[in-house]
């Protein structure tokens, strides 16, 4: 449906790039992005707006981490995740806040969120030199929780975890 790449690909690549990283010990970085209130809009338009607008959102991440080396993919249902290599923390948190702020812009209505009145994202990010005391799953379980905290703390925000 978005032309990204799956949940599949993204794990196995993981794995690759945190090996890759940790060999050359450079950062390797998440992004985790989740549509705000999805459901509500399924329920407002309907699943082929829904559809419509999941397009229109991988589009727009796609195309704001066009990098070679980044991978964008599809991780649930209206979940993307990026991965990053070999960009600076604070390079990646201000992708990610650039990239919440593009998808604001699109101002996709959303009559049924109670966030605001067109479609906002959530995003957690996470960067780290990898090291032998964790793995690339430890990774991704703290762009998770990063996630959630932006979701927890409101929506329409990203938060960043370190670990």
């Amino acid at each position: 449906l978005t032309g990204l790449w799956n949940r599949r690909f993204f794990d196995e690549n993981l794995k690759l790039e945190w090996r890759r990283n940790l060999r050359d010990q450079r950062p390797l970085s998440l992004i985790f992005v989740d549509i705000d209130c999805f459901k509500a809009f399924n329920d407002c338009y309907g699943h082929q707006a829904g559809d419509e607008c999941l397009v229109k959102i991988a589009k727009t991440i796609g195309g704001f981490f066009n990098r070679a080396s980044d991978l964008v993919a599809r991780y649930g249902g209206e979940e993307f995740i990026v991965i990053i290599p070999d960009l600076e923390r604070d390079e990646v948190i201000s992708l990610a806040h650039s990239l919440r702020e593009t998808i604001e812009e699109l101002k996709i209505p959303h009559k049924g969120s109670p966030v605001s009145n067109h479609v906002t994202v959530s995003i957690g990010v996470v960067s780290k030199i990898p090291d032998k005391d964790s793995t690339s799953k430890d990774l991704f379980i703290a762009a998770d929780k990063a996630l959630y905290q932006a979701k927890n703390a409101g929506r329409n925000q990203h938060s960043v975890l370190t670990y």
